[in-house]
């Protein structure tokens, strides 16, 4: 694998999906304030912190939208892939169960495929965002079970295939993170409670505590990591 020793002063360019709520939005406003530039995409309302972040409407599920964005842009150095959706127990119906697939597996191989040049030139990285049920099933979301079992393997796959280039891919494996699509379950004084209780750090996670993971896995100090899986859950996948 390539590596390039940056100039300490270059200001990077990384490129979000799902950049508009939830983790994808909290990833984009950290990594702004740590100094990259960042382009975030996704489908929802604009947030109103928009400091050093350049938000543009891109679809996924249309794969010659990304592949026109990604070549509108001069340079990229770090892709993650943070969109996604889930349907709860609609994922049951096969037609719902694909389109929750498409999104969320699809959707990232969309998106890693059509940045591979550019990040072939500047020795860039790809960080995939994949869940704690990547790992066991989910009984009402098979769907997004499936999708995140899929981003693991995906993520090794394309670790290895992409290595030649100089990228490095990776994956953060998020636990019971407070979002607006997770809202439902904490306020769910049953379902919150059993959250609580298997989590080791008896809390639920932040948005913003993905951040310095993801950084990390941005630096050259990572520059030896390729194909991991980053669980960062408070000890959830432990128990």
């Amino acid at each position: 694998m390539k590596i390039i020793n940056r100039n300490k002063n270059e200001k990077l360019k990384i490129v979000i999906t799902g950049a508009t709520s939830g983790i994808g939005e909290k990833l984009a406003k950290g990594f702004a304030e740590d100094g990259y530039y960042v382009e975030a995409i996704g489908l929802g309302l604009i947030p109103e912190d928009r400091k050093n972040i350049n938000f543009t409407s891109v679809n996924i599920l249309d794969g010659k939208a990304i592949l026109g964005f990604i070549n509108s842009l001069e340079r990229i150095d770090v892709l993650i892939n943070a969109a996604g959706i889930i349907r709860r127990e609609k994922e049951l119906d096969p037609n719902v169960f694909a389109e929750v697939i498409d999104v969320n597996l699809n959707g990232v191989m969309r998106c890693c495929s059509a940045a591979r040049p550019k990040l072939s030139k500047t020795n860039g990285c790809i960080i995939n965002i994949a869940s704690m049920l990547s790992y066991f099933g989910g009984g009402l979301v098979p769907g997004y079970s499936a999708s995140k079992g899929g981003i693991v393997q995906l993520t090794k796959s394309l670790s290895i295939a992409y290595a030649s280039d100089g990228i490095r891919v990776n994956a953060i494996a998020p636990g019971w993170i407070s979002t607006p699509m997770t809202k439902e379950l904490k306020e769910d004084t049953e379902r919150n409670k059993m959250i609580i209780n298997r989590t080791p750090m008896k809390r639920w996670g932040n948005p913003e505590e993905l951040v310095g993971p993801a950084i990390f896995l941005s630096s050259e100090s990572a520059s030896f990591i390729t194909g991991t899986v980053l669980n960062v859950d408070g000890g959830y996948a432990a128990m």
